[in-house]
């Protein structure tokens, strides 16, 4: 019998939040974001899925777009970090891509590969100072793509802080963003999951939504009930162990049981993908009831303590994450995010899909 630990996901349930989503953003175009092979969803499965329910795509850098294309994603494909290089500007051109500009050096590469792009994405760092150019270069930076022949440009940026409508950052950035776009006359683009989710930018023509298609949540945030988890990490039950009280579980004794406790070995780790900085209490599923994690992740198993969930046996299913516990839960107890439990799954414990 093979290892019944596996990574399923619900292709239906991310077309069933892109629904939902364009439903909340009225007119806006829906890009959906698939970088990190598509949060840990798979690139090509999802993309090939929803082509048919969203606009566009984004991607982080060229070689996640190229991936798509030759899939036959012929849908356009915006290139969230632009080119890195001279030889980037190249296959972005062969490849029919929208690049996201941000350093003048990406400029004179276009400028010397005597082409420009049929469209070009200009960002602008409002405020997360980490890509853009600021503010006052954007009529040059227009000015000499215009020189170039791309005349189809899209003024974006990002929000810092969007979960956060109520901080100063937040503040700072919407009012940066209302005096650039009051004097642009193209296509505008702030709209990130939480952004969208939270109402903050009434007039983005784009909406470039990722965590959220596959079902992630928005800290505290009362939208979240609506949407349906597309990653459920499951695996089932290979031991059974009675412990004393006294007794401790798993590397360096961490966990000692308190009364006598009936644990359940589980054959899952950091190798496939499951947290090491998960820690006792960490929520795990058995039976439709939660149990606690106890000991140390280590690479190939974890424990869990049963003793309050009725019978366990060899077999019996386990959910990691799903829709309870959702993986945001699991990220939470963890002291990180779901956003990282969803990309660094390892791809050893098999993938399959449902529609």
């Amino acid at each position: 019998m093979p290892r019944p630990t596996s990574v399923v996901i619900d292709l239906a349930a991310i077309g069933d939040n892109i629904a939902l989503l364009k439903r909340s953003l009225g007119a806006s175009q829906f890009m959906a974001v698939v970088k990190a092979d598509a949060y840990g969803h798979g690139a090509v499965p999802v993309a090939r899925y929803i082509e048919k329910m969203v606009d566009a795509f984004a991607v982080a850098f060229i070689a996640e777009a190229i991936e798509l294309r030759t899939a036959g994603i012929s849908k356009p494909i915006l290139v969230l970090e632009g080119p890195h290089s001279a030889i980037d500007v190249t296959l972005a051109t062969q490849h029919n891509l929208w690049p996201a500009l941000h350093d003048l050096a990406q400029i004179e590469w276009y400028r010397a590969h005597q082409g420009a792009p049929s469209r070009a994405w200009i960002k602008i760092d409002t405020g997360m100072h980490r890509l853009g150019f600021s503010p006052t270069q954007l009529p040059s930076v227009r000015q000499a793509l215009q020189d170039l022949g791309c005349d189809h440009l899209t003024l974006m940026s990002h929000l810092a802080a969007a979960e956060f409508p109520d901080s100063p950052l937040t503040a700072k950035q919407l009012s940066q963003w209302q005096n650039l776009t009051s004097h642009w006359s193209g296509d505008v683009s702030l709209c990130n999951s939480a952004a969208s989710r939270l109402g903050l930018t009434k007039n983005s023509d784009w909406a470039r939504v990722g965590y959220a298609i596959y079902g992630g949540f928005v800290k505290d945030s009362a939208s979240n009930s609506a949407l349906k988890p597309a990653m459920h990490f499951e695996t089932a039950v290979i031991a059974v162990k009675q412990i004393a009280a006294g007794e401790s579980v798993g590397y360096g004794g961490q966990w000692t049981a308190e009364r006598d406790s009936t644990i359940a070995t589980l054959p899952v780790g950091y190798g496939d993908g499951y947290p090491w900085s998960a820690r006792n209490g960490t929520p795990v599923q058995i039976n439709d009831l939660i149990a606690p994690l106890v000991g140390r992740v280590s690479m190939d198993m974890v424990t869990v303590d049963v003793t309050d969930c009725g019978p366990v046996e060899i077999g019996t299913p386990v959910v990691l994450w799903g829709q309870t516990p959702g993986v945001d839960a699991v990220a939470d107890a963890c002291g990180t995010i779901g956003y990282e439990l969803m990309t660094r799954m390892t791809g050893r414990a098999k993938r399959c899909y449902r529609n």
